[in-house]
């Protein structure tokens, strides 16, 4: 950046100043390009026009009484969605990014969101809302928020706009963690935050005005927000932005984007790095540049040094240099970027004792069956130094221990939790047995070697799933609620490593009545259903175990630890094990019955397309009925095709390969929303016979509601950090 920019940046103090020196200095600089299907530029826009969309969208805002309350967003991903982050900014309002809700699924996470940030405005798009307002007769709190479709709205509005009266501490978002139900907290970020973040990352990662980025990440989120949308408007880099879907289906597009645009800086949870690896050709590889690439951060999970060398080797022959790879560390607790790398230099790698490091102590290892390679994430900025400190003392640790990763408070630090000040007190107050502080306890662990961080894993019970939150006692919640033979208050739920990633598992306490004749078919199959519909989670392992024997305090608690290490060392009073993984076989039940072994890798035969085996339809329902059936290791018999794919607790992931799969039938495109917009067996078959078959038979339905932007959006929130695991059982 040059000195000149930098001294004009210097005197802004809201995104409102950095949006308006943007649009009065370089108004018709395009800030970002967008890729709808992750190939073909539809639109761009300029700072003129995005500066002149918030204003319009401000200026009705404004007349509703909004400035300094919260407004929900609900948007796909595209441009509309950052005019009207900028329009409740212009607006002296706050924003409140929110993921549309899927069509068949419940609206409780968004209307308890909603009641939370005590909104009484949303913006949509109008497909969005068209696909709601059915809905919202059945929620009365979001039926009587204000609902307005900003692709409506007046673009002669922005000259009746009046700038507001903002400070720099004044908040300008509120980012909610993701994965609570129950308890929603949102972390409160000023425009300060925001700026000084952004003025942290640019001084990390080197961007200038002839940067170019390129993002296919969720803009509902710290990352995809601060870094993919609101950093090049700080930098006056112009960003090419595609839906997180378009990349999933072909992460060549992200990869191409790259080339095509020239871009130098992009990146993504680690997993994103593996999936260009495991779904790109050498065909593919060959036709990309990415010499230019020179900054490929990784962050949000951690980075893998298998991932880095597997990239690397696949992508030298396109240019990629192993010096482009800049692991990171942050949160949204601090605005997003807490640690950084040095540019140009190759991550540090740094051998431990994997052993030792159960017991906190980071050492080199002496036997090559307990080595463990990490990834160094940089060195903190100057200004907010970390420390390692131990959780339960509070005293700091010594270098090269393991302890709590501590960032001193700063620019950065968010404000706190809204409305939740003993929890803001916790986390954001945090002060050191000698007194210092305050500080931001993360709630991760990791050490300090020289200034380089390693983060070795999480303290805190949150479970961390693609790049996702989750609640333990929400879980648990909806575990017990899922069968009448599940005790209340006697659950647990936690993650445990599976090949590097994080899977979900369930200890499950069951009544005494029913541990003679234990339906635990029955259990496990709803137990599956509801952790699906009700959290867009897939389940791992499902422990019952029996009456008052599950691990608790003297006062009562769950120890969920507790049941965690039972869990890995067998210990517990066991009555029926389910495992999703095909190589372990489940233990017997009650009546010495095991239940079937069914290859975690399926796939059936590709049905007729019409005729010899019975009519289109016909063998299109039996080919989607035995993929279901493998998918969710049931018997087909189990199969009722008339029941919707969520009540099998069919996810996202599953719903994108049920798509990749029948590629091999249909010969033609088919949307990644497929198994939205006809939701069961039949609905799927009737339409793809009518659509592809000649089977003058073939009925079709409906879909179940518009499958425009909002499904796409829809599906982006069960799409976004997808793991390591689950791309691989993607790709088969």
């Amino acid at each position: 950046m040059s000195k000149g920019s930098s001294d004009a940046l210097n005197q802004v103090a809201t995104l409102v100043d950095l949006l308006r020196h943007r649009a009065s200095n370089q108004p018709d600089r395009v800030a970002y390009q967008f890729l709808p299907d992750g190939e073909a530029e539809a639109a761009v826009m300029t700072h003129a026009g995005l500066d002149q969309a918030a204003r319009a969208i401000a200026t009705l805002l404004t007349s509703l009484n909004c400035a300094g309350r919260p407004v929900l967003l609900l948007y796909p991903p595209g441009l509309d969605y950052i005019a009207a982050f900028f329009g409740c900014v212009y607006a002296g309002a706050i924003a409140v990014p929110a993921y549309p809700p899927r069509p068949n699924r419940s609206l409780d996470r968004l209307q308890v969101m909603g009641q939370d940030a005590e909104a009484t405005v949303a913006l949509t798009h109008s497909t969005v809302l068209s696909g709601l307002e059915k809905r919202l007769a059945e929620h009365a709190p979001l039926k009587q928020l204000h609902w307005l479709a900003t692709d409506a709205i007046a673009p002669d509005l922005a000259d009746q706009w009046q700038p507001p009266t903002l400070r720099a501490d004044d908040l300008a978002l509120l980012q909610y963690t993701s994965g609570s139900t129950g308890t929603p907290k949102g972390v409160m970020i000023s425009h300060g935050n925001l700026l000084h973040n952004s003025a942290r990352i640019q001084a990390f990662f080197g961007d200038t005005p002839a940067s170019q980025g390129v993002s296919w990440l969720p803009p509902y989120h710290d990352m995809g927000l601060v870094g993919g949308i609101l950093q090049p408007l700080y930098v006056g880099a112009p960003m090419a932005l595609m839906p997180p879907v378009a990349f999933l289906q072909k992460p060549w597009r992200w990869l191409q984007a790259i080339s095509r645009y020239g871009a130098t800086t992009s990146g993504g949870p680690n997993f994103a790095y593996d999936l260009c690896v495991e779904k790109t050709t050498p065909e593919q590889r060959a036709t990309l540049d990415l010499s230019r690439w020179q900054l490929a951060f990784s962050g949000a999970e951690p980075v893998r040094a298998e991932t880095l060398a597997r990239f690397t080797e696949a992508f030298a022959p396109s240019g990629f240099q192993p010096s482009a790879f800049y692991p990171c560390y942050g949160m949204a607790e601090a605005t997003l970027m807490v640690t950084g790398g040095d540019r140009d230099a190759a991550p540090h790698l740094h051998a431990i004792d994997d052993r030792a490091l159960q017991h906190h102590h980071a050492i080199a290892p002496t036997d090559p069956a307990t080595r463990r390679t990490i990834v160094g994430c940089g060195r903190a900025a100057a200004d907010q130094p970390i420390r390692i400190v131990n959780p339960d003392t509070h005293e700091p640790c010594p270098e090269g221990g393991v302890g709590e990763i501590w960032v001193a408070a700063g620019g950065s630090t968010a404000q706190g939790y809204w409305h939740k000040p003993e929890q803001t007190a916790a986390t954001f107050q945090a002060h050191t047995a000698d007194q210092a502080g305050p500080f931001l306890r993360t709630g991760d662990l990791g050490f300090l070697q020289g200034d380089e961080l390693f983060v070795t894993g999480r303290r805190k019970e949150l479970i961390i799933i693609r790049g996702r939150n989750y609640y333990p006692k929400d879980i648990e919640a909806t575990v017990e609620a899922a069968h009448p033979a599940l005790r209340a208050g006697a659950g647990a739920a936690f993650a445990i490593t599976i090949e590097g990633q994080e899977r979900l598992v369930v200890v499950q306490e069951v009544e005494r009545s029913a541990l003679r004749q234990l339906p635990a078919a029955a259990i496990v199959a709803a137990v599956r259903r509801a952790i699906a519909e009700q959290h867009e989670l897939q389940l791992y392992g499902l422990q019952l175990i029996k009456t008052g024997s599950i691990p608790k305090t003297s006062s009562g608690k769950i120890q969920r630890y507790l049941c965690r290490a039972g869990y890995l060392d067998n210990q517990l009073a066991v009555v029926h094990t389910w495992q999703l993984a095909a190589q372990d076989q489940p233990t017997p039940d009650l009546d010495g019955e095991v239940p079937p072994v069914i290859p975690s890798v399926y796939r059936p035969p590709v049905p007729p397309i019409s005729g010899e085996n019975g009519t289109t339809v016909e063998a299109l329902q039996r080919w989607l009925v035995d993929w279901l059936a493998q998918q969710l290791q049931v018997s087909a018999d189990d199969i009722d095709v008339t029941r919707p794919f969520a009540e099998y607790g069919l996810d996202s992931v599953a719903a994108v390969e049920l798509t990749e799969s029948l590629q091999a039938v249909i010969p033609q495109p088919l949307s990644p929303t497929l198994a939205y917009e006809y939701p069961t067996v039949e609905a799927v078959a009737g339409y793809l016979a009518q659509q592809f078959g000649d089977d003058q038979n073939a009925t079709t339905s409906e879909p179940a509601s518009n499958a425009d932007e909002s499904e796409l959006a829809d599906l982006l929130s069960e799409l976004e950090g997808l793991s390591d695991a689950e791309v691989e059982k993607l790709l088969g």
